[in-house]
């Protein structure tokens, strides 16, 4: 999320995720922290999400394979403790899986606007439709955090910025398309599940908004629901 400047004035004012889900995002930077020898109240579930003996025991193997995830999608502190922050992402990661190609299988999403962009904040899921029709997604996006919420509704992109950079974080927001103020569609070099969120914006990977900035076109609808979880 950041400001829009043109010409001086701030205008006031965001291949699919099923074949496969794909986790090799930019990871976090590793941290120098040692693994706890601690089980957490998620250890089951978090071993057999990540495919390791599942008996609630935590193990040196266990807690690596757990820091390592932790490391990758930027979840502090990374000491491989199975916590509900890391088992709220994996858990999260399953649902988004559980959807399949057919992300608006709740009709929330209107049908009756020709092509539209979607945002799902419960699942922050993200696809482009035209009716009945998906065009593109669904994929996974990371949106506005707790006090910073994406918000919700039936939006138009109103500018696009392949350059921008925000005047507010100072940092670049490539391939930004508006839709509600500051808060649009833009790439970033982070994980989708890097916890806590976004300032607003709907972050995606670059080849994801890329995509979008090749589909979409300024007077295009947005169409924003749901909760994220946490906020």
């Amino acid at each position: 999320m950041g400001d829009i400047r043109r010409r001086g004035v701030v205008a006031l004012g965001v291949t699919a995720l099923v074949a496969p889900l794909t986790l090799a995002l930019t990871a976090a930077p590793a941290q120098a922290a040692s693994c706890t020898t601690q089980a957490g109240p998620y250890q089951k579930q978090v071993e057999k999400f990540l495919g390791r003996p599942v008996d609630g025991r935590q193990s040196s193997a266990d807690c690596r394979a757990i820091q390592a995830f932790q490391n990758k999608h930027g979840i502090t502190p990374a000491i491989g403790y199975a916590g509900p922050v890391t088992w709220g992402v994996m858990d999260l990661m399953n649902k988004q899986k559980a959807v399949g190609n057919n992300p608006n299988r709740d009709g929330k999403c209107p049908v009756n606007k020709g092509r539209i962009a979607c945002v799902n904040l419960s699942l922050q899921l993200s696809w482009i439709q035209d009716g009945n029709k998906l065009v593109y997604g669904p994929v996974p996006v990371r949106t506005g955090r707790n006090g910073y919420e994406t918000r919700t509704g039936l939006k138009k992109i109103y500018w696009r910025d392949i350059d921008h950079v925000s005047t507010i974080y100072n940092v670049p927001m490539p391939y930004s398309q508006f839709f509600d103020g500051g808060q649009a569609f833009h790439s970033v070099n982070l994980s989708m599940w890097n916890p806590p969120g976004s300032h607003g914006c709907v972050n995606m990977t670059t080849t994801d908004a890329k995509k979008y900035w090749s589909l979409l076109r300024t007077g295009d609808d947005v169409f924003v629901y749901g909760r994220k979880p946490g906020t």
